[in-house]
């Protein structure tokens, strides 16, 4: 994500960043996107895309973590977006407008979701990517937008309602979760086999001190290391309440939504067969992550719950 401080506007920035990440680990390949931003021109478009830039992420202005600098009017990005196009790019959605007169956090993805549909249609061969999405009618619309738009769904939102998080600083992140019915839903969307659905994780490894200081509340859920067992987790508590019906979670779906959906809809190469075992109850989510020179602290998503233990196959 480029929403970092400052956030990254230029393609020196992107390609410096990659390299830095690279470096701590060479065996990821890492997908660049710049952060959509009123000093990007077309030409830094075509500079981007030959130095192997994935995408632009938009953040509209003050939604969410370091957004400050984010989008007022789309409209006029509209030649960024129609570049984009021609270079086959992707465009990254945080889906919500900005808080003002009805507009608060609980409709803010709903009144984003008119923007989204004109987006898809004024440049329909634009790939389009909903993140992390929150509500059933998010998933309705993107269901019914061309195939060139697709949306994230997290696995903390996999988990989460409004009761969760209201209270709780370690659950709240934006978009915020929403109701029961959101979440069955997401669920559904998960399940579904939908090639126009697939997993992001949005994992935000905020300090407990930014997230339980009592001043404002940093918006970000941190769940990385236990991103695939939170996802199973999910579906299996789905089933067993019957949401689900059992037939719905397979091991074909469960792979299309974690990794081959995505890898499609970027036009990733083949994976290189690297599989996975999952032993069920043997572990427990750590209270706390710690840096190892002690700086900076990190509460995980279910802190203390017990989990599935997660192992890389040779």
């Amino acid at each position: 994500m480029p929403n970092l401080m400052p956030p990254i506007i230029t393609v020196k920035q992107a390609v410096e960043y990659r390299s830095k990440l690279q470096a701590i680990e060479p065996n990821v390949e890492f997908l660049m996107s710049l952060y959509l931003h009123e000093s990007m021109t077309v030409e830094t478009i075509v500079e981007a895309k030959r130095a192997g830039i994935t995408g632009v992420k938009s953040y509209p202005a003050g939604v969410t973590t370091n957004s400050s600098s984010g989008v007022v009017d789309y409209a006029s990005y509209y030649p960024i977006f129609k570049q984009m196009e021609q270079e086959d790019m992707v465009l990254n959605l945080h889906g919500e407008c900005p808080s003002k007169g009805d507009v608060t956090i609980w409709n803010a993805e709903s009144e984003f979701l008119p923007i989204l549909a004109t987006l898809s249609q004024n440049f329909p061969r634009l790939r389009i990517c909903l993140e992390h999405v929150t509500t059933a009618e998010a998933v309705e619309t993107v269901k019914n937008l061309g195939k060139n738009v697709v949306a994230t769904i997290t696995a903390h939102h996999l988990h989460l309602i409004v009761d969760d998080w209201a209270g709780d600083p370690i659950n709240y992140c934006k978009p915020v979760a929403k109701t029961f019915a959101d979440r069955t839903a997401l669920l559904n969307a998960a399940s579904s086999g939908n090639p126009k659905f697939f997993f992001g994780s949005d994992s935000a490894p905020h300090s407990v001190t930014s997230k339980c200081n009592g001043n404002k509340i940093a918006a970000g859920v941190f769940t990385q290391p236990y991103t695939t067992q939170l996802v199973i987790e999910a579906l299996e508590t789905a089933v067993e309440t019957g949401m689900l019906k059992e037939e719905d979670v397979t091991l074909e779906k469960i792979s299309g939504f974690m990794s081959e959906h995505g890898r499609a809809f970027y036009e990733l190469k083949k994976p290189n067969n690297a599989r996975i075992e999952l032993i069920k109850g043997t572990e427990k989510v750590m209270d706390i992550l710690e840096s190892k020179d002690g700086s900076l602290q990190v509460v995980p998503f279910r802190r203390g719950k017990t989990t599935r233990t997660l192992t890389w196959l040779p």
